[in-house]
């Protein structure tokens, strides 16, 4: 019987799966609903990471899977008894015996960025959050504080920016940029031409969602990046900030350690990881440390499997 192992990567609002042999082939893939039991109820979490775990594993022997490795943000809510009993009865559902490693987002998003040991990954998407990896486990964290106390340079915080720029010329009678009328746009269709009025419907617009929803008006910034002066501030200032996260996470002397980033600011075509990349080269100087894009997380948490398994370094699945 071949040996198999399943890797799953859960966030708020997708579950993925992937089960791959020991040669780097996958043989199996599945997704379902968000599956994080930070953000839902956890027997409706089981539900969702359970049901991607089986359409990965369909047509497969449960007993032919010697490792899980599971990966999400807000792993402490598994050290709960009773969310921990109901992942457990989801794995007997699956009749999955083997042993099953929760592992922070962090260290599934490393993995899926490079085969090294040690080095630093950053995150950047609704939040923002960079770690240190040592030996393939995450051993220190800089940021991940969440909307209220940090996540500099998140999606969040590029939206809450753009309403202050917006506030700020509305204040001091300044003309409104084409950032500022995309913002309004969003918020309010049209709204009044009164500046007052303006200004009190918006702070009342914002202040009447959850605060996290300012993280959609994050594309508003970038797609105003390249003519805005406010947008192209907003990018340069992000950059920094989520540079400077990252320095956080890094030791003397590990100059030359790799950079996984992550989420989808940090991507290659969105103007926030065109300008962090471009920053952390330039603060680093020469010579400068690698770069890399993570990949799938499932397919980083199934190789993490594979690691556990073998003790050696394991084949690279696709993507990673």
């Amino acid at each position: 019987m071949l040996d198999l192992v399943l890797g799953l990567d859960i966030g708020g609002t997708s579950s993925r799966a992937l089960v791959g042999d020991l040669r780097g082939r996958v043989v199996g893939s599945g997704s379902a609903g968000g599956g994080n039991p930070n953000s839902h109820p956890p027997r409706q979490a089981v539900a969702e990471v359970t049901a991607a775990a089986a359409a990965a594993m369909n047509g497969l022997e449960a007993g032919s899977v010697r490792r899980v490795v599971l990966g999400m943000a807000g792993i402490s809510k598994m050290t709960d008894p009773q969310v921990a009993e109901l992942f457990d009865e989801g794995w007997r559902a699956l009749d999955l015996r083997c042993p099953v490693r929760v592992v922070s987002d962090c260290e599934v998003a490393f993995a899926a960025g490079t085969a090294a040991a040690d080095g630093t990954v950053l995150i950047a998407g609704t939040g923002a959050i960079a770690a240190r990896v040592e030996r393939h486990r995450q051993v220190a964290t800089i940021g991940g504080h969440g909307w209220l106390l940090g996540d500099e340079g998140s999606a969040f915080w590029l939206g809450r920016e753009a309403v202050r720029a917006l506030l700020r010329a509305l204040d001091r009678g300044e003309p409104v940029g084409e950032l500022g009328r995309a913002v309004r746009a969003e918020l309010l269709g049209t709204g009044p031409d009164d500046a007052d009025a303006l200004r009190k419907q918006l702070i009342a617009a914002v202040n009447g969602r959850a605060p996290i929803a300012l993280a959609e008006l994050a594309p508003l910034v970038t797609a105003a990046s390249g003519t805005d002066a406010d947008a192209r501030d907003i990018v340069a200032r992000a950059a920094a900030v989520l540079a400077d996260t990252a320095a956080g996470a890094r030791r003397p002397g590990e100059e030359r350690a790799p950079i996984v980033l992550a989420g989808g600011l940090t991507a290659d075509g969105n103007p926030v990881g065109a300008a962090l990349r471009a920053e952390l080269v330039r603060r680093a100087g020469s010579p400068a440390p690698e770069l890399h894009a993570a990949g799938p997380g499932a397919a980083g948490a199934a190789w993490l499997a594979a690691l556990d398994l073998t003790g050696d370094e394991p084949a690279r699945y696709p993507g990673i």
